[in-house]
């Protein structure tokens, strides 16, 4: 917004033209959020512990987790203003796509911040019913995607990785299928967020392989060459992940272990949000099973758990999410969340290769 305006008081200044360029609104995106968070952060933490806006701590959880309880919680609003500042100076406002993803971020996170708030004021780690919260989170997507489709922005075609040319046109369907991945996407980032700096990292990994589609396919010669979707407009987001990806190292410097402040389900649904809507934007819903595979894996954990424990009454983990699973089994907190990392990379380097299999 802020260039925007510039470009249109100062049409023909050197500075003016310089910001037409993606690369450079991109490197300006991610310095603004990043120095945002790191110099506001240690202020903003100290906020949330005036306020009281601390983490409750399963009893059932890891004995090593009941020392964190009283951890200052909501942390993912710090990404969150970080995000909207460079949103503000950098994005170009006037693109429906960078609008669509910033209302779901901002939206599921607004979803999270209400989830929290019951949490800090009931003092346990229930918050809004589950239903409740899947329901907000589908209206918010699907109203989102429907207007894109629409107004032209979002086209109806599902494309599949490896396979050339191929499209399948769902029409309409378009619209729940991207709820569905977007809403999955969110719920599952949020499982993951259970040790300090386990999410963010892989939610930066996957943000950054996401920014590279987005510029990709948003440049006519460079998606043609690739043999990749065409997206007009998509190449607005790189700021946007830019951005995002800048906000998360910023939190990321608070909540290494061991973590100063937790994000939230403001931050895990708000990361989940655009997460979601980046892979349907882009084209990718279905490789982002592959480039997400540590919140899939999360999430299936969870699921097999409570199928396993309905029908046989015995578990098959100590504990779900698989992270606590390997907590219990004697592996040290920072092993797993480097090793989780680890693999985070490795999906998305396989994500990337798919660039060249098309």
């Amino acid at each position: 917004m802020f260039f925007e305006l510039l470009q249109t008081f100062l049409p023909e200044s050197g500075i003016s033209n310089l910001l037409n360029y993606i690369s450079v609104r991109s490197f300006l995106a991610f310095i603004t959020s990043f120095l945002f968070c790191v110099l506001f952060g240690k202020r903003f933490i100290a906020l949330l512990g005036q306020f009281q806006m601390k983490q409750s701590i399963r009893e059932l959880g890891p004995e090593s987790h009941q020392k964190k309880s009283g951890t200052p919680t909501m942390g993912g609003i710090l990404m969150i203003l970080g995000l909207l500042l460079s949103a503000v100076l950098w994005f170009r406002l006037g693109n429906p796509l960078v609008v669509g993803v910033l209302i779901i971020t901002l939206g599921f996170g607004l979803v999270g911040f209400l989830d929290d708030a019951m949490k800090v004021k009931f003092k346990n780690s229930k918050g809004l019913s589950g239903k409740l919260r899947l329901l907000l989170e589908f209206l918010i997507s699907g109203i989102v995607f429907f207007c894109l489709v629409k107004e032209g922005s979002l086209s109806t075609g599902l494309h599949v990785p490896l396979i050339k040319d191929f499209v399948l046109d769902l029409g309409w369907m378009i619209v729940p299928l991207g709820a569905f991945v977007t809403v999955g996407a969110a719920n599952a980032i949020n499982l993951t967020d259970g040790l300090d700096g386990l999410l963010i990292v892989p939610a930066m990994v996957v943000i950054g392989t996401l920014m590279i589609f987005a510029y990709l396919s948003g440049h006519a010669e460079l998606s043609k060459y690739l043999m990749i979707p065409y997206v007009q407009g998509v190449g607005e987001l790189t700021p946007l992940c830019a951005a995002a990806i800048a906000a998360g190292m910023g939190f990321l410097w608070f909540n290494a272990y061991p973590a100063q402040v937790f994000m939230g389900d403001v931050g895990s649904l708000g990361l989940g949000g655009l997460i979601g809507s980046l892979a349907v934007l882009t084209k990718n819903e279905l490789l982002l099973p592959l480039l997400g595979g540590i919140f899939v894996v999360e999430a299936l954990s969870v699921i097999a758990q409570v199928v396993s424990f309905k029908t046989t009454g015995k578990r098959i983990l100590k504990m779900a999410p698989i992270h606590h699973h390997y907590e219990l089994k004697g592996l040290s907190e920072t092993k797993i969340i480097v090793r989780f990392w680890i693999i985070a990379v490795l999906l998305a380097l396989f994500s990337l290769a798919t660039l060249k299999l098309r």
